[in-house]
Parts: structure tokens; sequence; C-alpha cells
């Protein structure tokens, strides 16, 4: 029987037991930089997760520029200035 069609779902990801993560957590660090999934686990049981943060793209200067009104700029009336001291 010929193979089916590659699977689209991603790889299950590894089970680690807590005492292996401390011992080996930088290792694990580096892992799930490069993209893999770990799963913790106590006593066999699945309690956590570490995954790859997702990037966050880059701000661009400037990306306000004309929403915020000049007036935001001018200085507070003293009665304001005294209710946020307060």
């Amino acid at each position: 029987m010929a193979p089916g069609p590659p699977s689209s779902l991603p790889p299950e990801p590894r089970c680690i037991n807590v005492q292996e993560a401390k011992t080996h957590l930088s290792a694990l660090l580096a892992r799930v930089s490069a993209g893999e999934r770990i799963v913790l686990a106590r006593h066999g049981k699945p309690i956590a997760q570490l995954v790859p943060l997702d990037p966050q793209p880059r701000r661009q200067l400037g990306f306000l520029q004309g929403q915020v009104d000049a007036a935001f700029f001018d200085p507070l009336p003293e009665e304001e200035l005294r209710a946020w001291e307060a």
C-alpha cells in the first residue's frame, strides 16, 4: 500500500518531566527558540507547554503621525495636576 499524503498537522511535542527540564532548561529553551514545542509533565501528567513566541512586527517610526492632537502636549491645568498627585 502506498503512503498517504503528508500530514499537515504539526508533530506532537516532546514530553519532558519537570526534574529533567530543571536540569536541562538552557538546552530546552534553545530547542524551543528553534521552533520545537515541549510539554512538561509531573508524574507522567502534562502540566505545561514551552512554545516559541510569535515574532513581533517592528514598529514603524512615526506610524501615529497626525493622529495625536497638538493640544495633547500642552501643560495640564493646575487643578488637574493636583488631582493626579492626590
